[in-house]
């Protein structure tokens, strides 16, 4: 990848997370911004991150695909993984080959391999000590990230961590936690909506989580809402959608 062409797309993706930051931001758009773009500059086949929530369990926020693959991946990852070791000890932790892991993570192992995934690196979510989660990037090749590498997926997360913990800035740690019980729980509510998409406009997950997205930034609403108004019945997004694919079919 030119250097110049790798500027430009960290620039791009440094003002995309500006731009998830309002006053009144969607967190979880911006931890989707946030696994998109660090596996595009990365050139990761797969990327998630993971919060902890109210029980002390990590659990998945924001992934670049919505297969069921990928989340039983991360889900495994979370209960004894390098995301869960990531967590722990606030350290980036690398594992350039999957295969020759041995047998620190043995579930996880064997079902990140059976995906096709060879290598992992977990960055964690931390601001002065305090840790909010990890994010993972998954390759399909062999090899650790390089120094630099290393440092962007860094410095992408840290600007993710500092938007959410600015969003609580001058009140109790209780409403940090808040905030990010808040973002889990909006995940659930995004992924019964995925289904009810998913089955009406005869849609992937992936498809489905694109559609709700796009809908909520074109009216300027968060995910939950539209995705509160898909379960609820209060507006027909799987008809819309396939109205205009079956119209863009025949054009």
């Amino acid at each position: 990848m030119a250097d110049f062409t790798r500027e430009s797309k960290l620039n791009r993706a440094f003002v995309k997370l500006a731009d998830t930051l309002t006053d009144d931001f969607d967190v979880v758009d911006l931890l989707q911004t946030l696994v998109e773009q660090c596996s595009e500059i990365l050139d990761t086949q797969a990327a998630g991150l993971m919060l902890l929530d109210g029980l002390g369990e990590l659990q998945l926020v924001a992934s670049t695909s919505e297969e069921a693959t990928l989340i039983e991946v991360m889900q495994l990852n979370a209960g004894a993984g390098p995301c869960v070791e990531c967590f722990t000890t606030g350290q980036p932790v690398a594992v350039g080959d999957i295969q020759r892991s041995g047998d620190r993570w043995p579930a996880f192992r064997l079902e990140a391999m059976r995906q096709g995934f060879k290598s992992v690196h977990a960055t964690p979510m931390r601001l002065r000590g305090q840790v909010l989660g990890a994010m993972n990037m998954f390759s399909i090749h062999v090899g650790e990230l390089v120094a630099a590498d290393v440092a962007v997926a860094q410095a992408l997360a840290d600007v993710a961590t500092i938007g959410l913990l600015q969003e609580r800035g001058s009140r109790e740690k209780t409403l940090v936690a808040a905030q990010l019980q808040h973002a889990l729980n909006s995940r659930i509510l995004i992924e019964q909506a995925k289904g009810v998409v998913s089955e009406s406009a005869e849609l992937t997950m992936h498809e489905a989580f694109a559609a709700l997205r796009k809908h909520a930034r074109d009216h300027n609403l968060t995910l939950t809402t539209v995705a509160t108004a898909v379960i609820d019945r209060s507006i027909d997004l799987g008809s819309r959608v396939g109205a205009k694919g079956e119209a863009a079919s025949r054009a």
